[in-house]
């Protein structure tokens, strides 16, 4: 029987990992090795910051002999609000320092309108109800809170061209939604960089990805494809990510030229809706 996720059940539950991983005799490098788990996540684990998944769960339960009592007992968001690969990085998102994102096919979920929003979820299969479809609504346009302050987290967001000229929602959605871009970005609150069609092949067509930095934690990486998604930590692979991305961005038009080029698509679905 799983707990409601909050910081209390996150804390307890750190707790009784660290108090049985001192009683195996482990350090928490010893038991990330026989996990296969990095030493950072099990301290956030073990601190209550993080939770960790089923099957790290499982892995754990394995390695300390606790028969099953921490895939039993782990704590979980009451109502999942978001899809459970995405839980971590969610958290993480909301405590982000710096976060650059790479956007393959829709606009990011922290800077959807509501309309848009509403419009993506209403593709979902099976079909959401009218009150699934309102839930999620409120998580995602939540998650966008973040903006609300003037500086922090500094964002950097590369679209591919496929997200300005995908439909969703149809014309006065998509004017809207970037008409909305263009605002964050003649604010410089988000630095916006489009990768257009002409680039032709580049380092980031796999699929959408996250990078996140910290105040007090190392950088990790998300990323995400169909109904799945996956948290990096190892510093290799944030590296390799950095890396590509970094690859991407230099065939990536400039922030003025980028905004130049939403504002006249915008301009164009602002057209065809009238």
């Amino acid at each position: 029987m799983a707990i409601e996720d909050n910081p209390e059940s996150r804390t307890s539950y750190g707790d009784e990992l660290r108090r049985r991983r001192e009683e195996a005799g482990l350090t928490q490098e010893e038991l990330s090795v026989r996990a296969i788990l990095s030493r950072s996540y099990i301290a956030h684990i073990e601190a209550g910051r993080r939770r960790p998944s089923g099957d790290d769960a499982r892995r754990l339960d394995q390695v300390l002999g606790a028969n099953g009592f921490f895939e039993r007992f782990l704590p979980t968001l009451d109502g999942r609000k978001v899809a459970e690969h995405f839980e971590a990085a969610k958290e993480f998102e909301q405590q982000a320092t710096v976060i650059r994102e790479y956007a393959p096919e829709l606009v990011p979920g922290i800077l959807q309108t509501e309309a848009y929003a509403r419009a993506v979820f209403r593709t979902r299969f099976p079909p959401m109800t009218d009150e699934e479809c309102d839930k999620a609504l409120v998580t995602r346009l939540g998650r966008s809170r973040i903006l609300d302050h003037a500086k922090t987290p500094v964002i950097w967001v590369m679209l591919n061209e496929a997200v300005l000229r995908r439909r969703v929602g149809g014309p006065a959605v998509m004017a809207d939604q970037l008409r909305h871009l263009v605002d964050l970005g003649e604010r410089r609150r988000v630095r916006l960089h489009v990768l257009p069609f002409g680039a032709g092949a580049h380092s980031m067509m796999e699929g959408m990805v996250s990078l996140m930095w910290f105040a007090d934690l190392p950088p990790v990486v998300y990323v995400e494809g169909w109904r799945t998604g996956k948290l990096w930590e190892l510093p290799s692979v944030v590296q390799q990510c950095l890396s590509a991305y970094d690859l991407a961005l230099g065939d990536a038009l400039s922030h003025q030229q980028s905004l130049a080029l939403v504002r006249s698509a915008a301009e164009d679905y602002e057209h065809e809706a009238h």
